[in-house]
C-alpha cells in the first residue's frame, strides 16, 4: 500500500491527475512513495471518471494536478478527485496546484467580470479540500480567497542558483518586467547581490496578452539584465521588454519564469528574439516540440516534495525559504 507513516500514525498518500504526470512521478520518487493508483477517464461526452484503487480512509491525502492546458479539463478533474477523498474519509486533503488556474482574473478590472480566482478557491473549498499548495501565485492576495491554510511557495532560490551559477554576478541587473513585480525582483537583488530597473509599461485592456512598454527606469547600458517573471504565456511582454533593453544598452538579456505556458506564438517569439536564455520550471509540462536551444528547465518537483513532507510533519513551510542565498 502507498504511503509514508509518522511517529503519529499519521499516513501520507500522494495521488496525482493526468495533466502532468512526469512531475507527479518525480514528486513521488523525491518522497520515496509510490503514487496511489487511479482510474480516471472521460466519458463519451467529456464527462470525468475517477476511482481510487486502494483505501485512503483516515489519510493525510495530497492531490498533485498543475493547471495546464485544457485547463478546464483538469482543474474539473482535480475537483472530482478532492470530492472522491472527502467521500473516502480522508483525514485531511490538501490540494496541490503548482500552477494555479484563472491566477490572472484576480480582481475586477471593469464592471460586470467576475473574480475568477475567488471562484476557484470557493470550488476548491465547495469539493472538500482542507489546504492548499502552490507555486508563484499570479498575486499574493489570493492566498485569502481560500478559508483554509494556503502554502504559497517560490521558485526564486531553485531559479536564483541557477543564474548564480552561470552568470558573471559584477555584470547583473535584476529587471522587474512591470510594477507589480518590483517586491518580488528586489528579493532577487537581495540574493544576487545586484541592482535593480524597472519596465515602465501600459496595457491596452481591449487587446489581451498585448502590453506597450514605454520605458526603462534604472541604468543597464553593458549590463546583463536578468528579467524575472512569474509565467511566460504569449512572449509578447517579455520580448518587447527584451527589445528595450538592448535599446536601452544591455549586453544581455537572460528571463527567467516559474510558469511555462508558452502558448503560442511565444516559442517563435522567444527564438526569433535576442533573449540570449530562457529559464523556467517543470511546473507546468513543456512538450518537445516547445523546447529550443537557449530553454532551461529547472525541477520544481524537490521544493513540491520539501514542501508536502513539513505539512505532513506538521513543520514549517516558510522555513523551506528562510535564509535563502546562493
Amino acid at each position: 500500500m502507498a504511503g509514508i507513516t509518522n511517529s503519529n500514525a499519521k499516513r501520507m498518500v500522494l495521488l496525482a491527475g493526468r495533466s502532468h504526470p512526469e512531475l507527479a512521478q518525480a514528486v513521488s520518487a523525491e518522497l520515496g512513495i509510490d503514487l496511489v493508483p487511479t482510474r480516471a477517464y472521460n466519458f463519451a461526452n467529456g464527462e470525468i471518471f475517477v476511482r481510487f484503487d486502494e483505501s485512503i480512509r483516515g489519510c493525510d491525502a495530497f492531490v498533485l494536478q498543475t493547471h495546464t492546458a485544457p485547463v478546464n479539463e483538469w482543474i474539473m478533474e482535480q475537483l472530482l478527485m478532492v470530492d472522491a477523498l472527502k467521500r473516502a474519509s480522508a483525514k485531511r486533503i490538501t490540494v496541490v496546484a503548482p500552477f494555479y488556474g484563472y491566477a490572472r482574473q484576480d480582481k475586477k478590472h471593469a464592471g460586470r467580470e467576475p473574480i475568477s480566482a475567488r471562484l476557484m478557491a470557493d470550488l476548491f473549498t465547495a469539493a472538500g479540500a482542507d489546504r492548499l499548495m502552490s507555486v508563484d501565485l499570479h498575486t499574493a492576495q489570493i492566498q485569502g480567497f481560500f478559508d483554509g491554510p494556503v502554502d504559497h511557495l517560490f521558485a526564486l532560490p531553485i531559479l536564483a542558483a541557477h543564474i548564480g551559477r552561470t552568470v558573471d554576478r559584477s555584470k547583473i541587473t535584476v529587471i522587474s518586467p512591470d510594477a507589480g513585480r518590483v517586491r518580488v525582483a528586489e528579493r532577487w537583488t537581495d540574493i544576487l547581490d545586484s541592482p535593480l530597473a524597472i519596465i515602465h509599461k501600459r496595457r491596452d485592456p481591449d487587446v489581451p496578452n498585448e502590453a506597450k512598454v514605454l520605458e526603462v527606469v534604472g541604468d543597464v547600458k553593458g549590463r546583463i539584465c536578468i528579467v524575472v517573471d512569474d509565467m511566460i504565456d504569449t512572449g509578447g511582454t517579455i520580448v518587447k521588454a527584451s527589445e528595450a533593453l538592448f535599446e536601452n544598452g544591455a549586453e544581455d538579456v537572460i528571463v527567467t519564469a516559474t510558469h511555462a505556458i508558452l502558448s503560442s506564438p511565444a516559442i517563435e517569439r522567444l527564438q526569433n528574439s535576442r533573449i540570449k536564455e530562457v529559464v523556467v520550471t517543470d511546473t507546468l509540462p513543456i512538450a518537445d516540440e516547445k523546447r529550443f536551444p537557449g530553454l532551461t528547465v529547472l525541477p520544481i518537483a524537490p521544493l513540491l516534495a520539501r514542501a508536502i513532507r513539513e505539512v505532513f510533519d506538521e513543520g514549517s513551510v516558510a522555513g523551506l525559504f528562510d535564509h535563502v542565498g546562493v
